[in-house]
């Protein structure tokens, strides 16, 4: 297969797809070798970029999907009659932060952190999408623990975990206190809408 006929077909499967896809899955259904995937997943990129294409390829860790571009979400939005979701409350940006920098962690961890209940606002993160189930600690009672989802890096406009910003170390302070700030600090309350990228399906909310 030529490179234009491989990038071709990585546009096809992640338009099909209408979510984000690993690159493994991807490589499996061409039966092609990893490299030259993620050869043809930047061929792709940069030609999307190159003439400007109102579609854009988003890297999310080893996960690829195809997305709107964020400076045409206001146009996309009109004509499917998309409502703007209210943006996140203090509290569910706080727990956010909390397992961003710490996950997986359970709600208990999360709880303690904060220093109130946090069931609500953990569900409602969950609904949204932005956080998810990751199993169940082997510990009495077998709590659940939690971690953020390709949805929450695509919303934040971040490849990786690893490009979140750094927290400040105080000697005087346990580094979980610092947590719900920082992140309210570098993400102001309503961005995360703002920054959400239009795709053509819903993603499943993972059930327990």
């Amino acid at each position: 297969m030529t490179t234009n006929k491989m990038q071709s077909a990585v546009e096809a499967i992640l338009f099909a797809a209408g979510e984000p896809l690993e690159i493994d899955r991807i490589a499996e259904a061409l039966e092609e070798d990893k490299d030259i995937i993620e050869s043809a997943l930047e061929g792709l990129k940069f030609s999307l970029d190159k003439r400007e294409s109102g579609i854009c390829l988003v890297k999310m860790d080893d996960k690829y999907q195809l997305c709107t571009r964020q400076e045409y979400a206001q146009q996309v939005r009109a004509v499917l009659e998309i409502k703007k979701n209210s943006p996140l409350s203090n509290a569910a940006f706080e727990v956010l932060a909390v397992i961003a920098y710490n996950q997986p962690v359970t709600k208990a961890f999360v709880e303690q952190v904060r220093g109130v209940d946090c069931s609500g606002v953990i569900s409602t993160l969950i609904a949204k999408g932005l956080i998810e189930e990751r199993g169940r600690l082997e510990l009495p009672g077998r709590p659940l623990i939690y971690g953020t989802t390709s949805e929450f890096l695509k919303c934040f406009c971040v490849s990786s975990l690893d490009e979140l910003p750094e927290l400040p170390e105080h000697e005087d302070a346990p580094k979980n206190e610092e947590l719900p700030n920082q992140l309210e600090i570098n993400l102001d309350d309503g961005k995360i809408i703002e920054n959400k990228m239009i795709t053509g399906t819903v993603e499943e909310v993972p059930a327990e």
